[in-house]
């Protein structure tokens, strides 16, 4: 009779430890079973991940695609100002400076400037003043092979002193020294001495480098820019747009692994 009672006593004495081992083979059964499951939202959580940067990536090619064409400004005695009128309209002073620029750019605010500072006194250094006449200095920048029309390569960047009537136009002014110029049909300044050979504001494509003809960009609003910047690139707000979805994705694993 003693001996079935310290058996029973033993016996007791064992059930917690094996109910503790019973309960984490459970567990980890739950676990094990439980994987799978968190596995495929997982997998869909990563996979929209990627198509959610794919389209911002894609965003930013379709905004690299741009106008082809020559850019107009003014000097202010230091840096270049986009012009707000154009050449045609535009009357200068006597003593100005004024660039033309020929790049591909979506408008204004991120046309390349003239790759030479607007400096009056260097530029007509040997054109001395005349009476009943104006200079205009001119930089005349045809841009890069990276903007160049296919099968054309720019000229070089020339800088020219043009001495003019005193109620000539910027256009006149510029016809002075670098003819032949060629316009299209609503007065748009489409070549410089000959460059390029045809083409006239045409829409760029970011992703192939094609062109197909098209309105120019509107051209209003100042622009200050440094010399030889060519812009380009991913914009900051693609860039934080990126970061974002990423940030989120990495909260939602740790989130769901959290759960677990």
């Amino acid at each position: 009779m003693a001996d079935r009672h310290r058996s029973a006593r033993r016996h007791r004495h064992r059930l917690p430890v094996q109910h503790a081992r019973e309960e984490e083979a459970a567990v980890s059964r739950s676990r094990t079973q439980g994987s799978p499951r968190l596995r495929v939202p997982l997998v869909s959580l990563l996979a929209a991940l990627v198509a959610a940067s794919a389209v911002l990536l894609g965003a930013g090619s379709a905004q690299a695609a741009g106008y082809r064409y020559w850019s107009f400004w003014e000097g202010n005695g230091k840096n270049w100002e986009y012009a707000t009128q154009g050449p045609s309209l535009l009357r200068p002073d006597d003593g100005t400076v004024q660039g033309f620029r020929f790049a591909v750019s979506e408008d204004s605010g991120d046309a390349d400037q003239p790759r030479r500072a607007p400096d009056f006194g260097a530029i007509c250094a040997d054109t001395p003043a005349k009476d009943g006449r104006k200079r205009v200095a001119l930089v005349i920048d045809p841009g890069t092979t990276t903007d160049a029309p296919d099968g054309e390569n720019p000229p070089a960047l020339r800088t020219a002193c043009a001495q003019v009537a005193p109620d000539a136009s910027s256009a006149e002014a510029l016809a002075a020294v670098a003819k032949p110029l060629r316009y299209d049909d609503s007065a748009m300044l489409c070549a410089i001495s000959g460059y390029p050979k045809s083409g006239c504001g045409e829409q760029v494509s970011g992703d192939s480098g094609s062109a197909k003809p098209s309105e120019p960009a509107k051209t209003t609003g100042d622009q200050d820019k440094g010399e030889g910047s060519d812009g380009g690139g991913p914009s900051v707000g693609l860039l934080v747009g990126i970061g974002a979805v990423l940030l989120l994705g990495i909260a939602a694993v740790v989130q769901a692994r959290r759960r677990r």
